[in-house]
């Protein structure tokens, strides 16, 4: 299925992405190479908010300024990557449009943040040009998931005015166990809980991927802290009832980072 470049006059997509390393960004993968077919489809969004594993703070924050600037939030990489900037455009009117659709969630303007790692290294591949304006919505770390599914039903109408609604994390994460020497390792149940919750998106069964703690051992080893599982809540809270579900780089690295990317599109 090809999302249509036109797509920008009806209602945009809504994707989860599997980021994996930063390191990404220096690679030529089937992750990478995805994330660069998919902006060629895309077409250019009215604006990009995105919701990043690495933005996850208390309360809720909305990135306000109109050149954000690029976090190397990592360590123990090449020195090109901390050379590296992405000078996308932040968007004010955006964001006050955010703060004002959230204002029940109390959220706020924050000059103090920019596009840290999850965001920029993602966008780079998929939108190179750095052209489209994109603002940052922080993750509140004192809510359950609930919570965080719910603010992404209040981001869908977003959609439906241009804006490409963005997640970035993996379904599967935990860098403890990670086998560095095993590229193309699966731990058993990091597939099993993979295949779960792609299993629960594809029925829209929600209520599976908001409790997914109930999915046991397979659960606590695949999400040993919630910060990259939850941005794939905000995106199926935005999903539209006329949405296909298409899944991309549908594997796992390294035995324990998930790198599916999910995408929600209405035709």
């Amino acid at each position: 299925m090809q999302l249509s470049s036109k797509q920008h006059n009806g209602v945009m997509p809504a994707i989860f992405f599997g980021h994996g390393s930063p390191g990404n960004i220096l690679e030529d993968n089937p992750a990478t190479q995805m994330w660069t077919r998919l902006g060629e489809e895309l077409g250019t969004p009215k604006g990009i908010i995105c919701i990043s594993a690495h933005w996850y703070t208390q309360g809720v924050g909305v990135t306000a300024g109109e050149a954000p600037k690029t976090i190397h939030d990592f360590g123990g990489f090449p020195p090109a990557m901390y050379e590296m900037q992405y000078p996308a455009p932040g968007c004010p009117e955006l964001a006050q449009k955010l703060v004002d659709i959230l204002s029940d969630e109390k959220a706020v303007l924050d000059d103090s943040w920019g596009f840290d790692h999850g965001t920029w290294c993602v966008l780079k591949k998929v939108f190179p040009k750095a052209n489209v304006p994109v603002v940052q919505l922080s993750m509140h770390r004192s809510q359950d998931p609930e919570f965080h599914y719910q603010v992404g039903k209040k981001l869908m109408q977003l959609r439906q005015q241009g804006y490409l609604i963005i997640g970035s994390g993996n379904i599967v994460h935990n860098l403890s166990v990670m086998d560095w020497r095993g590229r193309n390792k699966t731990y058993d149940w990091a597939k099993r809980f993979g295949d779960a919750i792609r299993t629960a998106i594809t029925n829209d069964d929600n209520d599976t991927v908001i409790n997914y703690q109930k999915l046991g051992t397979d659960a606590q080893n695949a999400v040993p802290s919630p910060d990259h599982f939850l941005p794939l809540l905000y995106v199926l809270g935005a999903r539209h009832p006329q949405d296909t579900v298409r899944f991309e780089s549908n594997y796992v690295e390294f035995g324990s980072l998930d790198m599916t990317t999910v995408i929600l599109s209405s035709q």
